[in-house]
């Protein structure tokens, strides 16, 4: 018995393999406000998840601050654990977030954890791609031009703003105006133009109320767009930490689906509340302020994300990932900081004015200030030939407006100006959660530019509009199909739907 004892333990010695592996051990010199302060890990990278250890388990930081002789981290978890002289290592990953199609129809914070309270959202058999939260933007010549139109279902932005896939175009005015609505309508229609293959739409709420989140998603779920829909959540009861990360984690979720050939746009609501949280995070870090007390690289900060977004080129798979940024201006002040970095960021701007809102014009877009830098490149040659003279017209109109306030007698050539340019503001109006397919817009606009709905009162068009479309539904199916599949308005479709419009409008006098 005593042999057979000494023959086992003489087998595992020989057997036995030493695996000895080193690791980087530092400890905490101070911790407070969500920042916590390390030293003894000299080769640790930006970016880097470091793992301290406490009595409760493991809490995770994400280092940001590399000075000679310390650390400075976010803490990613729940700092009360932390003391000073707990021990902490390096892990020697960066910052990352797993992705894969099972986050479709999903609410998940700035690391992939699940919270909708469906679960967990890969199984054990899944192999998600763990996707860094700072990539590098595609370069130059790994993209191609913004040239195929993202359909926003907006009137007023398919005709006069148009948004590419690839494109970054900024959202941005007061608070309470209707940039959220025109962000979920974007969404709703992306589902009901595309119902085989929608692009995949990332919202990214930073700082938002938890019950406006669940408003949208149950918004999002009525329309039916929720299934191709990504909910990244940073609620206002989140720490600065995940306000700063949530737009990373989005944009890095919408590469995944970008480097796979598809379509993805990415809205970011909103970019203020993300500039806030860094500033806070930089002032902890010791960090020197700069003006209205924002860090240096706060430019950095939105054009190293904004930047990500592209169309890629063919040998790289052709995906595109759209961003739509939202920013929040104080009384229509569009000079501020933030708004000017971001607006210099991207390739134009939705400009909402709350004046506009008031008065019931509705989305409340300001055309003059509002602008694509795409321009008609992203527009269906369709929409390039009937809403060519569109933004002159209005111009005109606003211009003549202003200057009919202050006379009596108008002679006739400028009271019919005046009547066609309050119809076009009539019909630019648009409810909420009602985007309008493109061949729709195509057909009220024609007729509308082309002056055959001059007969008719302002007041009276946004029902002559809604019988327009249910006349053109129920008797001039073929009109519609053609301008969908053909998308430009050669001479027989024009003719056919002159035809229509004029018959519609004899109809109905």
């Amino acid at each position: 018995m005593a042999y057979e004892i000494i023959e086992k333990i003489k087998k595992s010695i020989e057997e036995y393999q030493d695996s000895a592996k080193w690791e980087e051990i530092g400890k905490v010199v101070e911790v407070g406000d969500g920042i916590i302060k390390l030293s003894g890990l000299s080769n640790v990278q930006s970016q880097e998840v470091i793992s301290i250890e406490t009595k409760e388990g493991s809490v995770e930081a994400v280092a940001l601050n590399l000075e000679e002789d310390s650390v400075g981290a976010l803490i990613l978890g729940d700092a009360s654990g932390i003391k000073s002289g707990q021990t902490c290592k390096r892990t020697g990953k960066l910052l990352s977030i797993p992705a894969g199609k099972q986050l479709l129809g999903r609410v998940v914070d700035p690391l992939g954890r699940p919270l909708d309270g469906k679960g967990p959202i890969f199984s054990k058999s899944d192999k998600p791609v763990l996707m860094s939260l700072e990539n590098e933007a595609p370069n130059v010549l790994s993209r191609q031009p913004v040239n195929v139109p993202l359909h926003t279902g907006i009137k007023a932005i398919d005709s006069m703003i148009p948004i590419g896939r690839g494109q970054r175009e900024l959202i941005i005015g007061d608070r309470q105006v209707g940039k959220t609505a025109i962000a979920l309508d974007i969404i709703i229609n992306q589902v009901q133009e595309n119902k085989k293959n929608p692009p995949v739409c990332i919202y990214v709420a930073v700082g938002q109320k938890e019950s406006k989140i669940a408003k949208i998603v149950e918004t999002l779920k009525k329309n039916g767009a929720f299934e191709y829909t990504i909910v990244v959540s940073a609620s206002a009861s989140s720490s600065a930490a995940f306000w700063y990360l949530a737009p990373y984690a989005g944009c890095a979720v919408g590469e995944y689906f970008r480097d796979l050939g598809q379509d993805a746009v990415v809205i970011y609501d909103d970019l203020s509340k993300h500039a806030w949280a860094y500033r806070q995070i930089s002032l902890l870090l010791r960090r020197p302020p700069g003006r209205e007390a924002y860090p240096g690289d706060i430019f950095y900060l939105h054009s190293r994300l904004l930047e990500r977004a592209a169309r890629l080129s063919a040998d790289k798979g052709g995906g595109s990932l759209t961003a739509l940024p939202i920013v929040e201006t104080q009384l229509g002040d569009v000079t501020a900081y933030i708004p000017t970095n971001v607006i210099s960021i991207t390739d134009g701007q939705i400009y909402l004015e709350s004046d506009l809102f008031y008065q019931g014009i509705r989305p409340a877009i300001n055309i003059g200030l509002s602008v694509s830098r795409v321009g008609s490149s992203a527009q269906t040659k369709a929409m390039k030939k009937v809403a060519g003279k569109l933004r002159l017209e209005l111009a005109q109109f606003r211009e003549l407006q202003r200057f009919v306030q202050f006379s009596s007698d108008i002679d006739e050539s400028t009271k019919k100006r005046i009547q066609k340019g309050r119809i076009i503001t009539e019909i630019l109006k648009q409810t909420d959660l009602a985007p309008l397919a493109f061949e729709k817009q195509i057909a009220i606009l024609y007729g509308a530019l082309n002056g055959y709905f001059d007969f008719f009162k302002p007041e009276q068009m946004q029902k002559v509009e809604s019988d327009f479309f249910s006349y053109l539904d129920n008797f001039h199916k073929k009109v519609l199909e053609g301008l969908k599949d053909k998308k430009q308005l050669d001479e027989a479709l024009e003719k056919e739907l002159k035809e229509v419009v004029q018959t519609f409008v004899e109809k109905n006098k």
